[in-house]
């Protein structure tokens, strides 16, 4: 792709942008908003044979990084496309979500109804500017004009040098960062938290400490978080099937895929998420994780995630991932990953099953610990099952 020259943006471009967070993010996405251009923000951190690709894929008409903003000889967007985002690819590869403005709109308006939020009450930008969760934050500046902050990196010190933050959105190892800084998180009325499940250890921990945190559950598709603390936004409906999966419906979810492919809709409008979870009698909403992660063990299903909610409340467990290995007699066992808050002193095997044990059946008890010093993640702050390490 060829780069002639400065260029002004129109309506059916898009916009590709590859640069770190910070306060002119502000400023690019009024721009592109108000030309009626698609954004496609490329989180800057990705490896360069991966950014390639998903530029190839997008084929943008404009690119804005470090060289300048240049034009290029792209496809021009579909109508009515706001943004054009790439997922966190933890599976079967990042897929180019495309979301219209009315959905972008219902997701900020339904958000900040729902946390009593106005156009005075400013937020913190602390999450990649590429990912749902914190190009948000910037869009709540631009639809609403509210204050915002980007901050260039997340820094516990950086964090607890602001002031006048209302709001923030941030995933649960972010959280855990900041508790173990001593940060005082009582000064925003909300924390925001998704992009993975929350330990309640963690959350507990936030919450003695006078934090009001507010676990949120969506997906790219989904145009973010659309269920707070199990409770769906106004306009999103959600309901489980008879295999766990859940599915959402309403304003705020996708038009399609980028290159080509309309959205993944039934005919009546919901979207198959691929994740597992459980209705209660108030119609609270539980996640359980991705629905191809259960583990079969001994004819049994095994929800990892679970499993891990379990693990995560040991004290002596920092951090933690559960994943089904091949097993000539069960079929598949459950191992559980591990990170120790003491290295010297991990929690044993036996100890974890009966954690489990005393909540879950008794198959879902791991039946293999492997104590490690780092959990794979995403750039957005998910396990990458995946790669957990087999050897």
């Amino acid at each position: 792709m060829s780069r002639p020259q400065q260029t002004t943006l129109e309506r059916d471009d898009v916009v590709a942008v590859r640069l770190p967070p910070g306060t002119e993010w502000l400023d690019i996405v009024a721009e592109t908003w108000e030309a009626g251009a698609a954004l496609f923000p490329l989180d800057h951190r990705l490896p360069e044979p991966m950014a390639a690709e998903l530029l190839h894929r997008a084929r943008p008409t404009v690119i804005r990084d470090a060289d300048g903003t240049n034009r290029l000889d792209g496809e021009p967007a579909d109508e009515d496309d706001a943004l054009i985002l790439h997922t966190s690819g933890t599976s079967d590869g990042p897929k180019l979500v495309r979301l219209s403005r009315p959905a972008v709109r219902a997701a900020v308006s339904s958000s900040s109804d729902a946390l009593g939020a106005t156009s005075e009450d400013a937020w913190l930008g602390c999450l990649p500017v590429a990912h749902v969760g914190g190009l948000l934050v910037v869009l709540r500046g631009v639809l609403l004009g509210a204050p915002v902050e980007v901050l260039p990196r997340f820094e516990p010190d950086a964090i607890a040098a602001t002031d006048g933050a209302a709001f923030t959105s941030l995933v649960p190892t972010m959280l855990g960062r900041l508790l173990d800084a001593g940060i005082d998180l009582a000064r925003f009325r909300a924390i925001l938290i998704g992009g993975a499940a929350l330990s309640p250890d963690v959350r507990d921990r936030a919450e003695r400490q006078g934090a009001h945190v507010v676990e949120t559950y969506g997906l790219t598709e989904s145009c973010g978080g659309v269920v707070y603390d199990g409770h769906p936004l106004e306009g999103t409906e959600v309901r489980v099937r008879p295999d766990d999966e859940i599915e959402l419906r309403g304003p705020t979810l996708l038009s399609g895929y980028r290159p080509a492919g309309g959205p993944p809709l039934s005919e009546d409008g919901w979207l198959r998420t691929g994740d597992a979870g459980k209705l209660d009698g108030r119609g609270r909403l539980r996640t359980l994780g991705r629905l191809d992660d259960v583990i079969v063990s001994g004819g049994e299903k095994v929800s990892p995630g679970e499993v891990e909610a379990v693990v995560l409340q040991q004290a002596a467990v920092l951090d933690a991932a559960v994943a089904g290995l091949p097993d000539p007699e069960w079929g598949d066992r459950v191992v559980a990953w591990i990170v120790p808050v003491d290295p010297s002193d991990p929690p044993t095997l036996d100890e974890l099953r009966e954690a489990v044990a005393a909540v879950l059946p008794r198959h879902a008890a791991p039946r293999e610990l492997r104590v490690v010093e780092r959990l794979p993640m995403t750039f957005s702050g998910k396990v990458r099952r995946a790669a957990l390490p087999r050897d």
